[in-house]
């Protein structure tokens, strides 16, 4: 593994960071205040082919590797975490589609994918069904060639924008996954505001009520839904959010680092202060260790390491860890000003903490981290 990524992928990312400096982070306080994402920011992705960028060539993607995947997240991550949300779906389903759909699904579906015609939203949680996926109520009987759809769905990101969903139910008992698109009767779609951070993740509950698709819209074979289906899905969404984190708490550190030498307490700058000077040793050390995990996930799965996945989730847990602890810290050296939405500080606050709950709470990623480590060293 190396420790520094190629010139093609530090081109990547310096087009990212100018991108988002241009066309995320001047929106990124207005996306929150209004809980809406700019259209605008949807539409600088979509032609920047950002949309695509976890699509293969074949179907008008980018094709981008792993580690410029990471890369692109992070950069957009660090302007806004909502904007990169929308990455992040958008991805899982594109993801899922590209490996588990059938040829007929990829041609219809990806290249509107890619430019960004239609968004992608990925429809697993219910209200009764969160991390245990298992056990879903929402159920799809087949009737000659359709499956009629009822259940609810809720905190679906860009649930109010998207055009096509990923949605898991169970057939006789098996979890499957469907692709669905908005507006077929019986398909419901109701906002849902008031969260945390990430305030302009578009969320919305779902519905659906004797809702027909057509057999062609299964996705993989009936019961593959969890085992296989969700596991791809997830394990990107896993991915794309630990970079994200790394982005929120690379924006905390350089808007501590700037304040720290325009604030005077006891007539001296605060980066003089020793105990600022920890504060800010310990964000540091912590970003760059969570970026390490992050490009060693990346450089497993671009060279197919079956390690892939644990370190993926080691990589999640980590940094949805870090950026609270980063942000929190952030907070401390601003102080009052750390506390009010006048500041961004109190924004990458509040958009850390939804981290440690999304793809996986930190406690369920706790449990499958321990799993894979009695594998890897319980021999």
């Amino acid at each position: 593994m190396m420790f520094s990524i190629t010139p093609e992928q530090k081109a990547c990312q310096d087009k990212a960071d100018c991108f988002s400096k241009r066309w995320v982070m001047p929106f990124a306080e207005a996306n929150d205040k209004t809980e809406t994402l700019d259209p605008c920011v949807k539409r600088s992705l979509a032609e920047e082919g950002y949309l695509g960028a976890a699509i293969t060539k074949e179907y008008g993607g980018l094709a981008y590797d792993n580690i410029m995947l990471g890369l692109l997240n992070e950069a957009v991550g660090k302007a806004c975490a909502s904007t990169r949300s929308l990455l992040t779906v958008h991805g899982m389903v594109s993801k899922a589609v590209e490996k588990w759909g059938n040829e007929n699904q990829k041609k219809k579906y990806l290249p509107k994918m890619a430019s960004g015609s239609i968004i992608g939203a990925f429809g697993a949680s219910e209200a009764n069904a969160g991390s245990d996926i298992s056990g879903m109520e929402a159920t799809a009987v087949k009737s000659g060639r359709k499956y009629t759809l009822n259940g609810e769905k809720t905190w679906t990101t860009m649930g109010q924008i998207a055009g096509l969903f990923l949605i898991f139910a169970k057939v006789e008992g098996l979890v499957s996954a469907f692709l669905v698109e908005k507006g077929l009767p019986g398909f419901e779609i109701e906002p849902v505001n008031g969260l945390l951070g990430s305030r302009a993740s578009m969320l919305a509950r779902l519905k659906f009520t004797n809702c027909e698709i057509s057999e062609e819209n299964l996705l993989g074979n009936t019961g593959a839904g969890l085992s296989h289906i969700a596991q791809t899905a997830l394990d990107y969404g896993r991915y794309s959010i630990a970079w994200g984190c790394v982005g929120i708490a690379r924006a905390c550190l350089e808007h501590s680092s700037k304040y720290v030498k325009t604030r005077k307490q006891f007539k001296s700058f605060l980066f003089k202060h020793q105990l600022i000077q920890k504060l800010l040793t310990e964000m540091a050390v912590s970003l760059e260790a969570s970026r390490l995990l992050c490009l060693k996930a990346g450089w497993l799965k671009d060279s197919g390491g079956y390690e892939s996945v644990g370190y993926t989730l080691m990589a999640k847990y980590h940094a949805a860890n870090m950026v609270n602890q980063v942000s929190k810290q952030a907070v401390q050296i601003h102080g009052a000003r750390g506390l009010h939405d006048s500041y961004p500080i109190e924004r990458l606050f509040r958009d850390a903490h939804i981290n440690e709950i999304v793809e996986g709470t930190a406690q369920i990623n706790e449990i499958l981290i321990s799993s894979n480590t009695i594998r890897r060293y319980g021999l």
